[in-house]
This record gives structure tokens, C-alpha cells and sequence, in this order.
């Protein structure tokens, strides 16, 4: 406290020494104020800041969107709108999952969709026995998407071999979106292509 007495006289003896005037000691003291309040303020204001939490706004990425066709032994055929990474199995809950009879063991259901494609549920056929037994043969153009692997083994050219290779596309690469891409088959050279394309369809 003696300290603070001590320090404002001398404060006051240096003013009135001062070789001003007094307009000039008025305008000293004016800045002395103006300082001293803008230096409280920038130091509240930085105090404030600090204390401030950045609020943090996640971003949500949405999924892409794919349109696939479901048909076949299902309880709602149609087209619905999925998840880019949803699977066949997926696509067969959207319509109303598979219907009585359906055979689904010809089908890879964990297989990711690709946009624009059909899944086709077989149904399955039994004898009086309770035997799984083939589907008679179609006449004309069989649908490669659909045709079982007796069914194209009955194309010429095409032995059981190869039919259960396009068997096999099928489930891991899901339903040929043309004719044309039955080349992509091992074995599929363009002599045997052009051999059946008229006897194939999608």
C-alpha cells in the first residue's frame, strides 16, 4: 500500500513538472486513457476467444445409388433403388424376398450389384418324388442370364465345361449386360461367339 502512495506521488510530481501547457497535459492525458482502454478491451476480447470451443460440423458422404431389376420367383418384382455396395442378397429382401419354389443355389447372394442390372430368382422344380429335376428346354433363343447349365450345354459348341464357366460369370460378375460379353467367358473365342449368337439372348 506504501508502495502504491509512493508511486502515484511520484506520478503526480513528474505531471505538474511537466513543461506543458495545460491544453497539452489534457490532450497527454486523453491518449493515456484511450490506450489504457483499447488495452482492455483487445485483452478481454482475446480472453473470450480462447474460451470459445470450435464447434466441429462433421461431413456426411452419401452413398452412390444403383437401380437394379429383380424378377423371377420373388414376392415383389420390380426395379429398386440401392446402396452402392448392397448385394444380391439385398436386392432379393427389397422385393419382398424370395417367393415359395424360388432356388436361390444357382446364385452367388453375396455378390456385389452393379448398377443397371436384372437378378433373376429360379424357381425350383421338383418331381412327384421330391426330386429337383431340369426345366424343359425353351424353343428359340435361350436368355443367357436365365438358362441353366444343361440348357447351354445344349448349344452347339458349347460343352458342359464351358456352360458352367458362364454359370460361374454369372454368379461372380452378376448378369451379362449383352450378348456380346459372353466373350469375356474363357473359352469364348470369336468363331465359337459367332456360332451361337443367334441362338442366345439377354
Amino acid at each position: 500500500m506504501e508502495q502504491l502512495r509512493s508511486a502515484f506521488e511520484s506520478l503526480s510530481q513528474w505531471w505538474f513538472d511537466l513543461h506543458f501547457s495545460r491544453n497539452q497535459k489534457r490532450f497527454l492525458a486523453l491518449i493515456a486513457v484511450v490506450v489504457l482502454l483499447s488495452s482492455v478491451i483487445v485483452v478481454a476480447r482475446g480472453n473470450t476467444e480462447s474460451n470459445a470451443v470450435t464447434e466441429i460440423v462433421p461431413i456426411t458422404i452419401a452413398e452412390p445409388e444403383i437401380f437394379v431389376d429383380v424378377t423371377g420367383a420373388v414376392n415383389r418384382p420390380g426395379v429398386y433403388t440401392l446402396t452402392g455396395k448392397s448385394r444380391v442378397i439385398d436386392a432379393i429382401k427389397a422385393a419382398g424376398d424370395s417367393a415359395p419354389g424360388a432356388d436361390l443355389s444357382t446364385m452367388n447372394l453375396a455378390r456385389v450389384l452393379n448398377d443397371g442390372e436384372q437378378i433373376y430368382v429360379d424357381s425350383l422344380v421338383v418331381n412327384g418324388l421330391g426330386q429337383r429335376i431340369s426345366k424343359k428346354t425353351p424353343s428359340g433363343p435361350i436368355n443367357i442370364n436365365r438358362a441353366t447349365a444343361r440348357q447351354l450345354d445344349a448349344l452347339d459348341g458349347i460343352g458342359p465345361v464351358i456352360a458352367a464357366r458362364i454359370v460361374e460369370y454369372r454368379k461372380i460378375n452378376g448378369s451379362f449386360l449383352s450378348v456380346d460379353d459372353l466373350q469375356k467367358v474363357t473359352g469364348i473365342g470369336a468363331a465359337k461367339f459367332a456360332q451361337i449368337k443367334s441362338k442366345v439372348k439377354i
